[in-house]
């Protein structure tokens, strides 16, 4: 079974996330890891690879150099090979544009099944993995909270309002992952050290022949106008009980569409 997994390098969970007035993008200077819910994605393809003996595990990414980061984290815990997608013309670009680039460089390839998180914590469209399906022609599962693969079937669990829901669909497929999966493990020192010399193949929007409008931000289908930073935190509403208190809790929460 070949199987590809999405990472993604992101600004720190916990650093403060910030985007640029004058690009509208976001800013990505300062401590840039790798995604963990794609780590748990590179884990989830992992445990799929151990239990069909001969699968191997390939990890795709598309950024800027230091994206490489990502790929080495991911062979270092065990994945085979990477992808990266690098070439400015391709910064700035869309999850529609994203998703181009992506699908380009999968399809050739003959791929069974695509793993991916069910959103980056940097853009959170949550909309990658529907979109690279449909351009692949593969079914999909989207936020999964497990994932199993017996035979050329893909199955597990997605988590509803009101308890889970059990789906199943045939290979080829994408599937997305959400936190509730697998935690992801740690690289070894051996893993570090055979990551070194695995291959990572490099593509650029030429290698992938992409039209023109699925290239670069300045061709982007979706454009952000304004950016506004979010207001500083107040100190809330303190409601003081002089025998009024129950109207002015009613009135407050009215006035939020709580009730």
């Amino acid at each position: 079974m070949k199987i590809a997994v999405l990472v993604k390098e992101v600004p720190d969970t916990w650093g403060d996330r910030k985007i640029d007035p004058t690009t509208k993008r976001v800013v990505r200077t300062g401590e840039i890891v790798i995604d963990e819910i794609n780590e748990k994605a590179v884990e989830v393809a992992l445990l799929i690879k151990e239990a069909h003996p001969g699968s191997a595990v390939t990890v795709l990414t598309m950024g800027p150099a230091s994206a490489s980061d990502a790929i080495r984290k991911s062979l270092a815990m065990g994945a085979d090979n990477g992808i990266h997608i690098i070439d400015d013309a391709l910064a700035g670009s869309d999850a529609m544009q994203t998703s181009a680039a992506i699908a380009a460089a999968l399809a050739p390839r003959g791929f069974d099944l695509v793993v991916a998180g069910n959103e980056s914590t940097d853009g959170r469209s949550g909309a990658i993995p529907a979109m690279l399906a449909e351009r692949l022609g593969f079914a999909q599962l989207t936020f999964m909270r497990t994932v199993q693969v017996t035979g050329d079937t893909v199955s597990g669990e997605r988590l509803t309002d009101s308890g889970h829901l059990e789906l199943s669909a045939t290979l080829p497929c994408v599937v997305s992952v959400t936190e509730q999966i697998a935690e992801a493990r740690f690289p070894n020192f051996k893993g570090i050290m055979a990551a070194k010399k695995k291959p990572v193949e490099t593509l650029n929007a030429s290698d992938l022949a992409l039209p023109a409008a699925d290239t670069g931000g300045a061709n982007s289908w979706s454009v952000v106008d304004d950016v506004t930073a979010r207001p500083a935190r107040s100190g809330g509403t303190i409601i003081k009980d002089d025998g009024t208190a129950g109207t002015q809790l009613a009135e407050f929460l009215a006035n939020a569409k709580l009730i």
